[in-house]
């Protein structure tokens, strides 16, 4: 009979560690503060295996690692842009790939972080559906970025990590089984206020409405890129499942829960979805729900020879916005020369990986989830 698959202490949300723990030393008539240390360990001093917890003695580091492991990534790639953004490439225990980017500015440092390996998505101008999807991260993959991120730029006096967005690889509201919980995990256990936390979806309405019910001031970022349904359902295939309509309504209802600031994302590709008269339709939709605009030039990708609007015409979006009390932002394009900048993440890095070390990585597309919901 094979052994018990032993529990990540990575997954585990504060409450269910402590009691997990708790159990643990009583049961091994261990002093209480314990618990303590190992807390201590995982959330301070970001341990990135059991073995690390000196000050617990050896026979109880060697029980504790019996029943539980720190599921840490291996660090297979790091490239650095030449505008200082870093993208990671993580091997998981699994073999599967996964991508974070860091992206520094004057004023916060922001981690992107992934959600799945893959994505079933396939939003057209978007890189990493191009790979498919693999499987969902736990909550502890989802964390493990976050914490070997850190110490990453902790080790280089980089200054820490003020930002967190779900926008990494896959859809974040595809896998709430363990977005939620790492969610409670970066807010509670490293805390990172919940202010500072965005997570972005294409438009899973469930999604939506059970991040509204959280009492936590989490920030949503929707993924629009075209304020009609008949165009962004060219861009984005859920709008089939979920209409724009619908997503309206959602973040209505979001809205309306207090404190929780919605971002629509817009990239602006030439010919495809920045013509003006686009731009009553996309003002009134924020309008409805009091989101702010980010328009994002687009970034080349494999297979796809769109290009981005011209700068002229990006401006006069954001005029016109602004005309209609609409706030927003012109993104600055970080990372391009890295392939890390938005919609870019895995493509090109599963070409390389393929090309220098084939035993990497199986690039073929694995099997999509019945329920996107």
């Amino acid at each position: 009979m094979s052994a018990a698959p032993r529990q990540d202490l990575l997954s585990l949300t504060p409450d269910a560690l402590r009691a997990a723990l708790g159990e643990h030393f009583a049961r091994r008539g261990q002093p209480a503060y314990r618990v303590d240390q190992v807390i201590q360990w995982i959330y301070e001093r970001l341990a990135a295996s059991i073995d690390e917890m000196t000050d617990l003695p050896s026979s109880e580091r060697s029980a504790l690692g019996e029943g539980f492991e720190i599921a840490e990534p291996e660090e297979a790639r790091v490239e650095v842009s030449k505008d200082g953004t870093v993208k990671h490439l993580w091997k998981l225990a699994d073999g599967e790939l996964i991508e974070s980017v860091l992206i520094p500015t004057s004023k916060r440092l922001t981690l992107c972080i992934s959600s799945q390996a893959g994505c079933a998505m396939g939003c057209t101008f978007c890189a990493t559906g191009w790979g498919g999807f693999d499987r969902q991260l736990t909550a502890g993959e989802i964390v493990a970025q976050y914490r070997a991120s850190r110490r990453w730029v902790e080790a280089r006096d980089r200054g820490p990590i003020s930002n967190i967005v779900y926008m990494g690889m896959g859809e974040p509201l595809s896998n709430r089984k363990a977005v939620h919980p790492s969610l409670t995990i970066l807010n509670q256990g490293y805390g990172l206020g919940a202010r500072r936390i965005t997570v972005s979806t294409v438009g899973v309405v469930p999604g939506i409405l059970e991040l509204a019910q959280r009492p936590e001031q989490f920030r949503l970022a929707l993924s629009l890129h075209a304020p009609e349904s008949q165009l962004r359902q060219s861009l984005i295939p859920l709008e089939k499942r979920h209409p724009l309509p619908q997503v309206i309504d959602a973040l209505r209802r979001f809205d309306e829960a207090g404190g929780k600031r919605i971002t629509f994302e817009y990239t602006m590709i030439r010919g495809v979805n920045d013509d003006l008269s686009l731009l009553p339709a996309l003002a009134d939709l924020a309008n409805q729900v009091r989101a702010f605009v980010n328009l994002i030039p687009f970034n080349p990708i494999p297979y796809q020879d769109w290009t981005p609007s011209r700068p002229e015409r990006i401006e006069e979006f954001a005029r016109g916005l602004e005309a209609r009390g609409v706030a927003s932002a012109i993104r600055e394009t970080r990372g391009r020369d890295i392939d890390a900048a938005c919609g870019q993440l895995r493509a090109h890095t599963l070409v390389q990986i393929e090309r220098s070390a084939p035993d990497l990585v199986d690039p073929a597309p694995g099997p999509v989830p019945a329920d996107l919901s």
